[in-house]
């Protein structure tokens, strides 16, 4: 078990429980992985379902190819390189299934309103995966109108794609994500084992640690973690979710905040990330009032 408590003067206020598994037990921490309970592997997916754009050989740079993978924060960055893949396919924005939301940037959501700009599907964080999935529909002459369907060729290759890869021998429940295409669901543990075996694609891990800011963006955790430590891939997703791949150690953890709280799975991950011996990440745990005075400390047990 994982518990992220805020202790306010030796009081408990607030606690955030989870789960945590690790695909291979190291430095004294043997979480429980059999702990088989599935949950929805959301945008943590995304990495697993990328590997696709290398198999087709598509033609991606190191950038388009983080993006693809991405759950970007629709900052100005990611709109050119979407721009960008858009114009290279010969796509356009309406034939993304995604939908419209304001960029996860809180800056770029500010600047929109003094530049007087709407949200488009570009600043969906899920665009990148979307044109990477046309781009796959494309190259195997597949329709492109019903590509979010969960009988479309794409997503029944994109299914048997993730069960390869994380070992899964039977059927888990399956959803419609936010972004309108089916998300598996399955044991957390095989979930590590798939980022493990993200290490058969080299290729996409370099893009990944080349562009962390294209891979996510202001504030976002995935991209902390990648930008402060040598060794880690980082992939955040909806619903307290995290997967943490080690390319040297060649091993991953994942982490499952139960009521979904991102700053609890912030700490957690730090605190694992540290513990584990995967890297030296400091933040500052302390709860303190407005005027700047230390009351208390957010505490993680694993």
């Amino acid at each position: 078990m994982l518990k992220v408590e805020y202790v306010r003067d030796g009081l408990i206020e607030e606690s955030h429980s989870g789960v945590w598994v690790l695909a291979k037990p190291v430095n004294g921490f043997s979480p429980d992985n059999t702990h088989t309970t599935p949950y929805f592997l959301r945008s943590c997916a995304k990495p697993l379902q990328a590997t696709l754009l290398i198999e087709n050989k598509i033609n991606l740079t190191p950038e388009e190819l983080a993006f693809c993978s991405a759950s970007h924060a629709g900052e100005d960055c990611h709109i050119k390189v979407a721009t960008k893949l858009l114009k290279k396919f010969k796509l356009k924005e309406e034939m993304l299934k995604c939908g419209i939301h304001a960029p996860l940037s809180k800056g770029m959501q500010n600047r929109m309103i003094v530049r007087g700009d709407v949200p488009t599907v570009l600043h969906n964080n899920c665009s990148g995966k979307h044109i990477g999935f046309l781009a796959l529909c494309d190259k195997n002459d597949w329709d492109m109108e019903t590509y979010e369907e969960p009988t479309h060729p794409l997503q029944v290759l994109v299914k048997e794609q993730i069960y390869n890869l994380c070992g899964i021998k039977q059927d888990y429940p399956m959803t419609t994500d936010g972004c309108g295409v089916p998300i598996v669901s399955m044991p957390l543990k095989n979930l590590a084992e798939g980022y493990v075996r993200l290490l058969e694609y080299p290729q996409l891990l370099r893009s990944i640690k080349m562009n962390p800011y294209i891979f996510g963006g202001e504030g976002r955790t995935d991209t902390e973690i990648i930008s402060k430590t040598e060794n880690l891939i980082a992939k955040v997703g909806a619903g307290g979710l995290c997967a943490v791949l080690n390319v040297k150690e060649c091993n991953a953890f994942v982490v499952k905040i139960n009521d979904a709280s991102t700053e609890a799975r912030r700490f957690a991950l730090y605190e694992l990330i540290n513990r584990l011996g995967w890297g030296e990440i400091k933040y500052d745990n302390r709860l303190k009032t407005i005027a700047g005075k230390v009351v208390g400390q957010i505490q993680v047990s694993v």
